[in-house]
């Protein structure tokens, strides 16, 4: 289900790219439409991955059809011990945004301090509006985060607010309603907690696209 919602979400990005819309957000990133497309294939592609990183005690037993999807779906993820959660990283939805958003610092002159500023504000906004769902995650509203980033972005650094609502957006909700809520993911009955969410086009890319076209 997932990777369905994924491919369609995709195509309708394709489809918003080929009529001007999405390439507005990257054009004001500096991407070019042949490299707008070639971060979202290799986004989608990057969704299906989640990278292990360390195991946790789990405070609620998972349920044994949703392990059991979790494992399908986790190709490079080991087979997690009962009691225990595996925590990951998802390339899509966590290593290539970052990534990305380390491009961006390098090739725009941001203020570091207004950085810094910038994420902490969206990291604490997106810790506040997100909650622990059990069997399914951490949740949040889907427009708090674009919103409070274009905002932000615009406040702290009008004249390159295009890119830092991207780079405050994604790392905001990386830390804020991943990071940070880490414990809490204990008591979700799941077996796996991504960091990066689903992937590609959960709140952390779209967040990220929608605070450039907003900032």
């Amino acid at each position: 289900m997932q990777m369905i919602l994924g491919g369609f979400l995709f195509a309708l990005l394709f489809a918003l790219i080929q009529i001007g819309v999405v390439t507005v957000a990257f054009d004001r990133l500096g991407l070019s439409q042949n490299a707008a497309i070639l971060l979202l294939l290799m986004s989608l592609g990057g969704s299906a991955i989640n990278l292990p990183l360390f195991t946790m005690d789990a405070t609620r037993s998972p349920d044994p059809e949703l392990k059991r999807k979790m494992q399908a779906m986790s190709r490079l993820a080991p087979r997690v011990p009962e009691g225990k959660v595996l925590i990951a990283v998802n390339v899509g939805g966590c290593v290539i945004p970052v990534a990305f958003s380390l491009y961006l610092l390098q090739y725009h002159p941001l203020p570091v301090l207004a950085v810094i500023g910038a994420i902490a504000i969206q990291s604490g906004i997106c810790y506040a509006f997100s909650r622990p769902i059990p069997g399914m995650g951490i949740g949040m509203p889907i427009l708090v985060a674009p919103i409070a980033a274009a905002v932000v972005a615009v406040t702290l650094a009008p004249e390159q607010s295009a890119p830092l609502a991207y780079i405050c957006g994604t790392l905001g909700v990386l830390a804020g309603a991943d990071l940070l809520r880490l414990r809490d993911v204990r008591g979700l009955g799941s077996p796996l907690a991504s960091i990066g969410g689903a992937g590609t086009f959960d709140g952390v890319f779209i967040t990220g696209l929608v605070a450039v076209l907003l900032a």
